[in-house]
């Protein structure tokens, strides 16, 4: 395999040589020798690599800043493709755990205002929280899953305070494993961004062909329309060039609103129903009510997570080209997590993660800086109190939003791919641990439901594949790797 890799998209950038870490866990600016590279792959954590030579250049892409009409085009075109998520996963929270419209609306407001603090923070990286990378904050996933089943077993006011607890239980825990990140070195890094990419793009399909099982699954229109769309964005991106051809995904995406439109697959009856202001209200269910217990299976996810955000951190650093210490970054962006989620718990909110989604768009268009998430963050937070630019994007058909996803996630899979190889996989061990993690990291997520049959804790843990995967890859890596060596094994 060569080791050059080829720049972002849209980056402009010539090919250079991989870095190999040192022992501090930054990445050397200069070319290293194939065999260090070999030593050094499976004993620190990876680190990303410089695109661009930073001697002649004053400002890192990142941290650059552009024309404010820029900024705000590429911010909403990471809006529009997020936006979704917050949508369905209040949606899918009010829905089973029966609230009522008007709570439903409070905690729409309350999830986009604390998706966008939380980008803002990730993305600024004020004091000790939040890398400085271009990062947007979701709710949703595992993490909302755990919160609804607590609340159906303990209530909501026990489940907020599980939130509340497992932020808290973030900061306590974060200084052991900070030393632990030399046992997730790209090998296991790499195995998990691969599961988090296949199962963000079956999450951006079910969008467009719905659930198995439930009325209108692969309904002819809605999977037009998400071919559609994928469609629109490929003609897009090979037509147009310069700041057109960056914006591909947030053009695919609306040209496919305009088709669905046009085949009359938009309801815009509710849009300009109701109030033109939502403040988030704080406590929504009262005063949260706090049990070990009950908090002990989304604490037990925390450490996934914690696992998960250095996956984020690593991929996103390599994305944008930017050297990164994964000793310190890595725990900023978990500090931004804790903090965020901690707010949000207040709100009524489950854990609130980094999202994989924005990491997509960057790749796909080249715009590396994360002011542009920043303004990302800003706009989300406008959303939240704009109540009817929320019921506005609320209309966006589901398939629509699903085909643009599946492009943007389906390019998280291949930074995992790429990932993997820098890991020596021409070692047979290395090729084994990878085998096992994806085996059993993508069971959950090929097959669902296949751990029905075990008690609802367990079953929780289980059924998150990236969590899976992540402990599996981490747990045979130190095996093979640092134990049977010291064995004598060979």
């Amino acid at each position: 395999m060569s080791r050059h890799r080829q720049p972002a998209p849209g980056a402009g950038q010539p090919p250079t040589p991989e870095p190999a870490p040192n022992d501090t866990g930054k990445v050397a600016a200069q070319d290293a020798p194939h065999d260090t590279e070999k030593a050094a792959a499976h004993d620190a954590p990876p680190a990303a690599v410089h695109p661009v030579d930073e001697s002649r250049t004053a400002v890192h892409p990142v941290d650059e800043s552009r024309p404010v009409g820029r900024i705000i085009l590429f911010g909403i075109q990471h809006v529009l493709v997020m936006a979704a998520t917050p949508i369905s996963a209040i949606f899918l929270m009010s829905a089973t755990l029966r609230l009522d419209a008007g709570l439903t609306v409070n905690l729409l407001s309350a999830a986009f205002v604390l998706s966008g603090v939380g980008s803002l923070i990730q993305s600024l990286g004020p004091w000790k929280f939040g890398p400085r990378l271009p990062f947007v904050m979701l709710p949703g996933g595992a993490p909302l899953i755990l919160f609804i089943a607590i609340a159906e077993q303990h209530g909501l006011r026990t489940a907020t305070g599980a939130v509340i607890l497992t932020a808290a239980f973030y900061f306590v825990v974060l200084p052991v494993f900070s030393r632990l990140l030399r046992f997730f070195p790209a090998l296991v890094i790499g195995t998990m961004i691969v599961i988090v990419g296949v199962n963000l793009v079956k999450v951006g399909a079910v969008l467009v062909t719905g659930r198995p099982g439930e009325p209108g699954f692969a309904d002819p229109t809605n999977l037009a329309l998400g071919m559609a769309t994928i469609g629109f964005t490929v003609v897009f991106y090979l037509l147009f060039t310069g700041i057109l051809r960056q914006l591909a995904v947030m053009l695919g995406l609306v040209a496919g609103t305009v088709l669905a439109g046009f085949l009359g697959g938009i309801d815009l009856s509710g849009a300009a129903e109701g109030a033109l202001v939502s403040v988030p209200e704080l406590m929504p269910f009262g005063s949260p009510q706090f049990s070990l217990v009950a908090a002990l299976p989304l604490m037990l996810y925390s450490l996934a997570s914690m696992a998960e955000a250095t996956g984020q951190t690593v991929i996103n650093a390599e994305a944008v080209g930017k050297e990164i210490d994964t000793r310190t970054d890595v725990p900023k962006t978990v500090r931004g997590d804790a903090l965020t989620s901690l707010f949000g718990g207040f709100f009524g909110l489950p854990l609130m993660v980094t999202s994989g989604e924005n990491i997509g768009i960057v790749r796909v268009t080249g715009v590396r800086s994360r002011y542009v998430t920043a303004t990302a963050g800003v706009v989300l937070v406008v959303i939240g109190f704009l109540a009817p630019v929320t019921r506005a994007i609320s209309v966006v058909p589901s398939a629509v939003v699903g085909g643009t996803a599946m492009v943007v996630f389906a390019v998280i899979t291949v930074l995992g791919v790429q990932m993997l190889g820098r890991s020596d996989l021409d070692r047979h061990t290395s090729t084994f641990i990878c085998a096992v993690a994806l085996a059993l990291g993508l069971l959950p997520i090929l097959i669902p439901g296949v751990y029905a049959g075990f008690p609802p804790n367990v079953r929780i843990l289980l059924e998150s594949g990236v969590a899976v995967g992540a402990f599996v890859a981490a747990v045979l890596n130190i095996l093979f790797h640092h134990v049977r060596p010291r064995l004598g094994g060979v």
